[in-house]
């Protein structure tokens, strides 16, 4: 399920875990552009008490390298799971999707007030962990709208529960 607006979806689209599998190494998919405008980069400053003046001070941040307000990097972290529902289909038979953390994850360029931004989802690993629990690792890319640097690159792992009967061979 995800959100548009008001409106909340359900995927449709499905990919059986041994689908899956055979798109290890290719990009999976890609997200739609989230626009990061003042608003939401003032609302995340306010739920994590970040208020550093280069996020919320646009008169304060122009006179900074940046030229003006970027959002946080961990902004740009929380919304890769909206990316990830929007660009990656369901696993037959997942009945709850959690995020496992991350083995790499780096900011290469500030993403500036007014940006657009998406994920690139490649598959980097995908396997059994026990029965009814695979576990997938992704190479994500967020890239920037009209800038060659992406935001961030991560290694980011994610686990799935199956429901019975959707028991992965390996």
């Amino acid at each position: 399920m995800f959100q548009r607006g008001q409106v909340y979806l359900v995927r449709t689209d499905l990919l059986s875990f041994e689908d899956l599998k055979e798109k290890l190494g290719l990009e999976v998919g890609v997200s739609r552009w989230f626009t990061i405008d003042q608003a939401m980069v003032d609302k995340f400053a306010d739920l994590t008490e970040d208020w550093q003046y280069i996020h919320v001070d646009p008169i304060a941040a122009q006179k900074t390298p940046f030229n003006g307000t970027i959002a946080h990097g961990f902004l740009t972290v929380s919304l890769l799971s909206a990316m990830y529902y929007d660009a990656i289909p369901t696993i037959e038979g997942s009945n709850l999707g959690v995020n496992y953390g991350f083995d790499k994850l780096r900011f290469l360029s500030p993403v500036k007030v007014g940006s657009k931004v998406r994920g690139r989802f490649e598959l980097s690993d995908i396997r059994k962990v026990r029965p009814f629990e695979i576990s997938t690792t992704w190479r994500v890319e967020v890239e920037i709208e009209d800038f060659e640097k992406p935001a961030l690159v991560a290694q980011w792992i994610g686990r799935q529960y199956l429901s019975k009967g959707h028991i992965p061979d390996g």
